[in-house]
């Protein structure tokens, strides 16, 4: 009940989930909500096992010889579901025959390995039974006599380095060392379990502790939602108000723009107008002057050709030559014959007493107003869409206060603590307990290592006693005495080897199991997927998970996923789908509120009819703007006269052609008044044709008056279309202001309420998203799974019982080579009764005994008497 409290506290969250469609998503401001408040959890849950790693994987890898198959998932579900002892000859059932077959052949590994331990367990103790009675009888090497051979230094030293290697060396670091090893790494880590296991109550805390922060954290970050919706509000002119006016400014400033322009070719072909007039009075006069002092030398050169002198034979071809040359005197381009623009200029003049350009500004000023209308016609919506958002805040934290979440709290923090509390009063038990296992492990490591003391002082007393010049019967006391040794340790190997493998095989069986369809399953999430499946653990129930939080097994809430989902340190809301619980909306239905929100607003209504783009005086200036005449004036007459030459001849050319005509006539006043006229016609090329070519008056005017009239050209085009294009165009953006605003205002007014309703949807994404990874986020649970069935079971308990049994194990293995060759040793270093004596020396040196003779068993003065003397 404490657990599903513990879900509940976090549906409220949830109650701000609500889905909302909107049918346009434009890009809103994005919400800077913050971080969810959170804590860092203490635990780590995770082992290093340290040096003594390597014996276990030792271990996991010996494991795998033994059990290399893989977790039964299929095996355990039917044995697990299927019901035997029910009835009467259940396990007869050929289905559970083969069930029980196919436990077996998976348990194949640790029965074979179990009933080799357990033979070990039986014949051992009875094979040393019966050497004991046979080393009674004088037989298994009990009789005192050793018979003499040849390789019998190459025997004892083979006995004791195998003595040594299999009991010293082997056992010493492979059994003794590495059962000591895991039996005192157990109980260090028992003891270090109390900082583990207060660590995960410490997390627990927190996780308790800091979820109803979060949750009023995520309560208050609704004001964000509701101050910037209320700045939009409070902004509505430049936002709304602005939309509309882009919206409608795409075919509004076009106009205006046109208008504008036109109201600046007005200006310019008024400037044009009066640089046309200007221009050509400055021609004129320099044409003019130029013509008249043309006309005057051509008058007085025909003059001077009239003369008697011409009419000779030898001048007569010459002066007519010049004669007919003379009409060329005369100027080219003539400026006085051009149509004026005087009346134009009139009318054009007549038309900027308007001033069109104002008219225009103020049609655009008034459109810019639009923002200003907006907010004035909205005062009302906006106050009850401000009243709106109000109450959702307030109905939030009313909700939020009639939750128990502290009551809710409060018990889990008494269960937590009376559980903390249960552990920390039996945790010295434990600890208790502990150390009767250390001790009990520790005499069991005793025991080998004192059968392993047994056979080290025999082989030290031994070979540094033995003697090898001294007879069987005459060896010295030291060597006796390690021979001794080595028989007390084969007689302490009887002894302790069955209780050993006892050990042994308990803690293989049980610690195999445990790591194989335990630890390794679990690790790689194989358990969970087993204690997933259906009908498994309640026959009933599809899924257990969810049977026992909502009673409902048919939702798919598994082990695996709740466990990888805390592991991933996801909030539990999303880790135990805890929206099957109950309906959120049902508590706190946001759509509710943003619908309130989009009615206000869809009912917002602008009224532009007061903007007024272009009155009638100023259209009509346009139209007497295309009525004034500048269409009629003769451009081609003006570009011809601007691109003709100043005179129709050069006259530098035409003076020196005519001194030379005048070079050919004879010596006298006719040839002399030519070259004067020439002369003259030189100066009159300096004095005004250069200065019409060159100097700038004449320059820029000539220049001006060009421009002006293509100016005037290209104004005067199709006049009185673009005039009423524009028109048109002003008019047709005043009819969209005046008729059809309403249909953009709608349409803009839905996206600004799109804008208004995409702060909750941030709010909303915010909170799912806060909740699924944020709020109660599940670490410490997948911690307190992790710490209990990986740390404690299977790395401390589990690891450590199963390196113990395979000292141990190894350890009483290698009791057998040992007993063997101890028995063989001791031979050769215990005092014997009786020796062997041989006459033939070339095969074995002759050996003199204290009280025999040659060739005969000599008995000892303490041996057994032989049977050949005392007959």
């Amino acid at each position: 009940m404490a657990v599903e409290l513990c879900l509940l506290l976090l549906l409220f969250c949830g109650s701000t989930i609500s889905e909302v469609q909107p049918l346009y998503k434009p890009p809103p401001g994005t919400l800077d909500f913050g971080f969810v408040p959170s804590k860092t959890y203490d635990t780590g849950a995770y082992h290093e096992p340290g040096p003594i790693g390597i014996l276990f994987n030792t271990v996991h890898a010996f494991l795998c010889i033994v059990q290399p198959n893989s977790f039964p998932q299929d095996l355990v579900r039917k044995l697990a579901q299927q019901k035997f002892g029910n009835t009467q000859g259940d396990y007869q059932k050929p289905e559970n025959v083969v069930l029980t077959l196919q436990a077996i052949y998976y348990e194949i590994g640790f029965i074979v390995s179990a009933a080799l331990g357990l033979l070990f367990i039986l014949l051992l103790p009875l094979v040393g039974l019966c050497f004991c009675m046979c080393r009674c009888c004088d037989n298994c090497g009990g009789e005192m006599h050793q018979r003499q051979k040849k390789n019998a230094d190459c025997q004892r030293s083979c006995f004791a380095t195998f003595l040594f290697v299999a009991s010293l060396i082997i056992r010493q670091v492979v059994g003794v060392l590495c059962a000591y090893a895991a039996n005192q790494h157990l109980t260090n880590q028992v003891r270090g379990a109390k900082k583990l296991v207060n660590s995960n109550f410490k997390d627990l805390k927190i996780f308790l502790n800091n979820t109803p922060a979060q949750i009023d954290y995520l309560v208050s970050q609704y004001n964000t939602t509701k101050d910037k919706a209320l700045s939009d509000l409070n902004n509505v002119g430049p936002l709304l108000g602005r939309r509309v006016q882009e919206q409608l400014g795409k075919e509004v400033r076009p106009a205006l723009d046109a208008a504008l322009t036109m109201a600046g070719a007005i200006r310019e072909t008024k400037e044009a107008l009066e640089n046309v007039s200007i221009s050509v009075e400055v021609l004129q006069e320099g044409t003019e002057r130029l013509h008249a002092n043309l006309t005057d030398a051509k008058m007085h050169l025909n003059n001077t050709l009239s003369d008697s002198a011409c009419s000779v034979a030898q001048a007569a071809s010459t002066c007519n030559v010049i004669r007919n040359s003379l009409h060329q005197l005369d100027i080219n381009a003539n400026f006085s014959g051009l149509p004026g623009v005087s009346s134009q200029l009139a009318k054009v003049n007549d038309v900027l007493k308007i001033d069109l350009s104002s008219l225009v500004q103020k049609g655009y000023a008034a459109f810019n107003d639009t923002p200003d209308l907006v907010v004035n016609q909205t005062r009302n919506i906006l106050s009850d869409i401000k009243s709106v958002l109000e109450s959702i805040g307030s109905n939030i934290t009313t909700f939020t206060k009639t939750l128990p979440v502290q009551k809710i709290l409060a018990d889990l923090s008494v269960h937590l603590a009376q559980s903390e509390a249960y552990i920390q009063d039996y945790f010295p038990l434990v600890e208790q307990y502990d150390f009767y296992r250390w001790l009990g492990c520790l005499i069991l490591c005793c025991m080998v290592v004192l059968i392993l003391v047994f056979y080290c002082l025999g082989l030290l007393c031994g070979t540094c006693g033995y003697d090898k010049h001294a007879s069987p019967t005459t060896r010295g006391c030291i060597s006796n005495t390690g021979g001794n040794f080595l028989m007390a340790g084969v007689g302490f190997s009887f002894l302790f080897s069955w209780l050993l493998m006892i050990v042994v095989v308990l803690t293989f069986v049980a610690g195999g199991n445990v790591e194989k369809l335990v630890c390794e399953p679990f690790e790689d999430k194989t358990l969970f997927k087993f204690l997933d499946t259906p009908y498994l653990l309640n026959e009933h129930w599809k899924n257990f998970l969810s049977g026992i939080l909502f009673k409902n097994p048919d939702i798919d809430l598994t082990f695996e996923k709740v466990y990888s989902d805390c592991k991933e340190n996801k909030g539990i809301y999303t880790s135990l789908q805890l929206e099957y619980l109950f309906d959120i909306d049902e508590f706190l239905n946001i759509s509710m509120y943003t619908e309130d929100v989009e009615l206000k607003i869809e009912h917002i209504q602008i009224n532009l009819s007061k903007i007024i783009l272009l009155d009638e005086t100023g259209k009509q200036n346009l139209l007497n703007f295309s009525s004034s005449g500048i269409e009629g004036i003769n451009f081609a007459a003006y570009l011809t006269e601007i691109n003709k030459s100043v005179t129709k001849v050069d006259l530098l050319s035409f003076a020196n052609d005519l001194e030379a005509r005048a070079d050919q006539l004879p010596k006298g006043a006719l040839e002399n008044a030519l070259k004067g006229h020439a002369n003259n016609i030189r100066m009159i090329h300096n004095q005004q044709v250069v200065p019409l070519e060159q100097a700038m008056k004449y320059v820029k005017a000539r220049s001006t008056l060009n421009q002006s009239i293509r100016l005037l050209k290209r104004t005067s085009s199709e006049l009185m279309v673009k005039v009423k294009n524009v028109i048109g165009a002003v008019n047709a953006a005043q009819l969209l202001i005046n008729n059809n605003a309403s249909l953009v205002i709608v349409q803009e007014t839905k996206k600004y309420m799109d804008i208004i309703v995409g702060y909750f949807e941030q709010y909303i994404e915010w909170v799912k998203e806060s909740i699924a990874m944020e709020v109660a986020a599940c670490k410490p649970i997948a911690n307190v799974i992790d710490t209990a069935v990986d740390i404690f079971l299977c790395s401390y308990i589990t690891d450590s019982v199963n390196t113990f049994w395979f000292g141990l194990g190894g350890s009483s293995i290698f009791l057998i080579p040992a007993i063997i060759f101890a028995v063989k040793l001791s031979k050769y270093y215990r005092r014997m009764d009786t020796e062997d004596v041989y006459d033939d020396v070339e095969s074995i040196p002759m050996k003199t005994t204290e009280n025999g003779n040659n060739g005969y068993h000599k008995e000892h003065l303490y041996g057994i008497h032989n049977p050949v003397f005392t007959r």
